[in-house]
Parts: C-alpha cells; structure tokens; sequence
C-alpha cells in the first residue's frame, strides 16, 4: 500500500510535539521555566484537518501547560502527556474512539516514537528524525520540524481523502 492510501485511511492522526511541532529546542529560563515555539501555519493546517472530519491527538513525552495551552487553542482535545509507551496510550485512544491502528495515523521523530509509528497505518517524521524512524514511516516531510512540516502532512492527508477542495472553498470564495 503506498504513502497515498494508507493517508486516505486516517480517522485519527497523533503528533509529538517536541521535534514535529517545535524545533525540538526547549528554552530554559533561569528559575526552570521554559518555553517552546509554535509555527501558526502548522496550527491552521491542523484547524484543516479537523474540519476536514479528521480526529486530531498529541502525544508525547513531556508534560507541559504549554503543550495544554497549544492544544486547546487548536480545539485538541485528545491530548496525551508525559507518556512513555506511546503505542499503548494510541491503543487505549483508538479503543475509547472505536477505530482501529489501520484508521489512524502519527507523526514523531524520535526512537520513543518508533513502536507507534510502526503500527499505525499512516506515519510521518520530519527530515531531520532519527535515521532508524525515517526508514520506518509513510512519508517524510520536506518542511523542518516547526516550521511547516505538520501542516505539509495534514495537506497530504486532505488531498489523499479527496477533502482539499472542500476544505480549501471558503478561502477561494
């Protein structure tokens, strides 16, 4: 099966947030405080999705109010955090949601990322991911992580599930 069908097959697509949605970089401030940098057209090619019909999940390692903040901003509400075992939370999600591992889709970049990625019907990383996760992915995107590579997968899947048009109309309007 190519890149193209297991995207059309997505019901539920997952990201990482420290490497995928950011540049990976964590800036510390000196009472232990940090922050991360989000790119904007990444967060509207998620809204895209989402209206698209596309459930929409983060799951990573950390655990962050940033990451908290993000996600509501966006109108995620699967939101999974300071995880370890990412492909038994992607099981417990898709049990509550009734979808099965061939319905849904994740995108990481690292080795914690490769159990899941593995599984899932449609994955995606980022140019720069760990050489073993780029050999094991649907699709490996030309944007940097943090700067367009999200929003590059989630047009990849509107134009596989035939919704790019639809979704695209009241902005040609």
């Amino acid at each position: 099966m190519d890149c193209q069908e297991r995207a059309a097959r997505v019901r539920l697509m997952g990201f990482d947030i420290d490497g995928v949605m950011t540049d990976g970089r964590l800036y510390f401030g000196p009472a232990g405080d940090f922050s991360k940098a989000f790119f904007s057209r990444d967060g509207l090619g998620l809204k895209l999705l989402a209206k698209s019909g596309v459930k929409l999940a983060i799951i990573t390692g950390r655990d962050s109010t940033i990451v908290t903040t993000r996600a509501a901003n966006l109108g995620i509400g699967l939101v999974l955090q300071g995880i370890e075992d990412k492909r038994a939370a992607m099981a417990s999600l898709l049990a509550r949601e009734n979808l099965s591992f061939e319905q849904c889709g994740y995108m990481g970049d690292d080795l914690i990322d490769l159990p899941l990625l593995r599984r899932c019907g449609f994955s995606a990383s980022v140019p720069d991911g760990h050489e073993l996760v780029l050999s094991h992915v649907s699709y490996v995107a030309r944007a940097s992580a943090g700067a367009g590579a999200v929003r590059e997968v989630c047009e990849l899947i509107l134009r596989a599930q035939g919704t790019w048009e639809r979704v695209m109309a009241p902005y040609l309007a």
